[in-house]
């Protein structure tokens, strides 16, 4: 077996212990070293995962180690410069979404790694749910014909603040963190964008953003989309953190439904993920896609190819975050053309 690549992960809050778990069960990788700003936390991680190298600068980390990758689980306002840090070491990376506070920082991120002669991909992991992948290889092989409509939601009341009180206090919420991830979906099934209509609202009181989210998405290759996100929307049975999908197309139509059930014409398919050993519920579906995604990311570099979810790709799904922004602050519809 080739040697393992040498990595480390700069973040080390709530959703970097998915990463650091994933990274764990990957026989191609090894986690070295890890940096956060927060000695304690830092301190708590690395004796969870048994990794003795620690930095709170990550200029220190990269002059200090010989890394392959680096693994950038931080918030988004950090991005730029540590990719940007990064590229100068020479190592891969893989970035966590949001990409970048805007599309100038997205394209010199882009542009910095590149001429490095490194790989970069964003950590954009919906679409690499074992649900939603099975749900993309279907469209994919023409199983329904010409797909002239789909809708992927994901409406939940779920408390996401407890573990991720940030997300509380930002201008923006749900399309940046959340709709992200769905527009992507939405990419992927059905193809860029050319045109977006957006609305969104805030109904929890407690929080400066908004937590409800509807978009009309016109697709380059014909088909139409709807893409609506809430995290005020109260169900019973919670579905969190489900993604639902409907498909129509000329030889038939799909649909994933609320307990990963996928009914195309008379069959039925239970896409039930995996608990994996370090995984709870309901958050499992997205831990298993943390592993897939990781496992990609290791496979193109090995092979010398660009991963699905590029730096250079995910331009364009945070083009559709921006445009939407836009088009509920300016009440019209935004040709992504425009940015």
């Amino acid at each position: 077996m080739p040697e393992p690549l040498i990595g480390a992960v700069i973040g080390c809050g709530f959703f970097a212990q998915n990463q650091l778990h994933a990274w764990s069960d990957l026989a191609g990788a090894q986690i070295v070293a890890l940096c956060d700003r927060e000695p304690v936390r830092l301190a708590e991680t690395a004796a969870r995962f048994g990794i003795a190298r620690t930095y709170t600068d990550a200029g220190e980390m990269f002059a200090a180690e010989n890394l392959d990758f680096v693994d950038i689980a931080t918030t988004v306002a950090s991005h730029r410069p540590l990719v940007e840090i990064a590229a100068q070491a020479g190592v891969h990376v893989i970035c966590q979404k949001p990409f970048a506070a805007n599309m100038t920082d997205a394209r010199a991120m882009v542009a910095a790694v590149d001429a490095a002669g490194k790989t970069l991909m964003v950590h954009e992991n919906f679409r690499w749910q074992s649900a939603v992948r099975r749900v993309i290889e279907i469209v994919r092989s023409g199983a329904l014909g010409e797909v002239f409509f789909g809708r992927v939601s994901f409406r939940s009341g779920f408390d996401v603040f407890s573990g991720q009180p940030y997300l509380a206090e930002g201008e923006r919420f749900i399309i940046e963190d959340l709709g992200i991830h769905i527009l992507d979906i939405a990419r992927a099934l059905f193809g860029d964008v050319v045109r977006l209509t957006a609305t969104t609202k805030r109904i929890n009181p407690a929080i400066k953003g908004e937590d409800v989210a509807t978009m009309l998405l016109t697709h380059g290759g014909g088909a139409t989309s709807v893409v609506d996100c809430s995290y005020a929307t109260k169900r019973s049975p919670e579905t969190f953190p489900e993604s639902l999908i409907e498909i129509d197309g000329t030889l038939g139509s799909l649909r994933l439904d609320a307990g990963y059930r996928l009914q195309m014409g008379n069959r039925v398919e239970n896409l039930t993920p995996p608990v994996l050993a370090w995984a709870s519920k309901p958050w499992h579906n997205i831990q298993e896609s943390v592993l897939h995604i990781q496992r990609h990311f290791l496979d193109c570099i090995a092979a010398g190819v660009q991963p699905e979810t590029s730096g250079s790709d995910n331009l364009q799904t945070l083009a559709l975050v921006e445009a939407a922004y836009l088009s509920a602050a300016e009440g019209r519809s935004v040709a992504l053309a425009e940015l």
